[in-house]
């Protein structure tokens, strides 16, 4: 990924830690010479705690600190409000009630559905690589999302993986996950008043630490609901990321694009602009992610100028129903 792009990635989905860090890299500028850019503005920050804050050993609370990060923005020539809004979500994770990198689910209990005697679950997993391929049919409704995952055990007797689904403003009753090699479907929960599903994805087997497993499931919708996006909310880290989307020839649509968000409900960002190949197929590839968003959108032509919010749900004038494909979390 070029430089410039990954920080661009990073400002939209952070963590804060590594957003700081990628700019400061990307200036140029070594702690001592932001300390002293800091100390010509009255801000006393030393160079250990500008240390700390790139590395995520320490996150700024104090009101001192705060406006530190605010006169990085400026130093490291940044958008404005671009580190602080990490920083809120860095903030609410080190307090505690929020969800973990940013993420709220708002889904409850769901955080932790089930118990645990089916093996661990995916905090103590390492995602190697995901990728997903998002099938589209010619009146623009979801097929398949086929989703390969590759997990490391980080402790010994890891026998599971969590799944959970989101689907935006139709809701998920619809959603169905089906395994296809190396799991099978253990509990599946769906939240009495938020648009989430989560789902218990047993391996049959017991996995030592730095074991690794390969498998594979597909989540589908009997909706009928038009698809404009497909995401994936990064609530752990993840080694490699592959998402595809086909889309049939009988109905392609327009200004097919990467977005990401600082989490699920967070602002939407607009990130590059993609262009279907030959196989009516878009892609978009990204390495080390460790919070936020990352997804592709487009628009169907007959929506253009009826109000499609891309990343939103449902467009204010939209004829007929969409919806996210699959937003996911893991």
């Amino acid at each position: 990924m070029p430089v410039d792009e990954r920080l661009d990635l990073l400002l939209a989905t952070g963590p804060f830690h590594a957003a700081l860090r990628r700019a400061i890299r990307e200036r140029g500028l070594s702690l001592e010479r932001l300390r002293s850019h800091l100390a010509r503005r009255g801000i006393d920050i030393g160079v250990s705690s500008l240390s700390f804050w790139q590395h995520g050993h320490t996150v700024p609370t104090r009101r001192g600190s705060v406006r530190a990060v605010r006169a990085l923005e400026e130093i490291l020539r940044l958008p404005p409000g671009s580190l602080l809004t990490l920083l809120a979500a860095a903030q609410a994770e080190n307090g505690g009630p929020a969800c973990r990198c940013g993420t709220d689910d708002r889904a409850g209990a769901l955080d932790d559905p089930f118990d645990s005697g089916s093996g661990h679950g995916s905090d103590d997993v390492d995602v190697v690589s995901r990728h997903e391929r998002l099938l589209v049919t010619a009146e623009g409704h979801l097929t398949s999302l086929l989703v390969r995952t590759v997990v490391q055990a980080r402790t010994d007797g890891v026998g599971r993986y969590i799944q959970r689904c989101y689907g935006g403003d139709c809701g998920v009753d619809e959603m169905r996950i089906r395994p296809l090699a190396n799991c099978r479907l253990g509990q599946i929960r769906r939240h009495p008043t938020a648009p989430v599903l989560v789902a218990e994805l047993l391996f049959d087997a017991f996995l030592l630490a730095g074991q690794t497993w390969v498998f594979e499931f597909e989540i589908a919708d009997d909706s009928g609901d038009r698809v404009h996006e497909v995401a994936h909310s990064f609530a752990y880290p993840v080694g490699h990321y592959l998402v595809e989307v086909r889309f049939d020839p009988a109905a392609l649509p327009i200004d097919c694009h990467t977005y990401a968000r600082a989490g699920l409900y967070a602002e939407y960002r607009r990130m590059k602009t993609l262009t279907l190949n030959q196989h009516h197929t878009v892609h978009h590839m990204a390495s080390n992610l460790t919070a936020g968003v990352l997804g592709i959108a487009w628009t169907w032509p007959d929506t253009a100028d009826r109000g499609q919010d891309p990343g939103g749900g449902k467009g204010a004038d939209r004829p007929g129903p969409s919806r996210r494909a699959g937003a996911s979390r893991g």
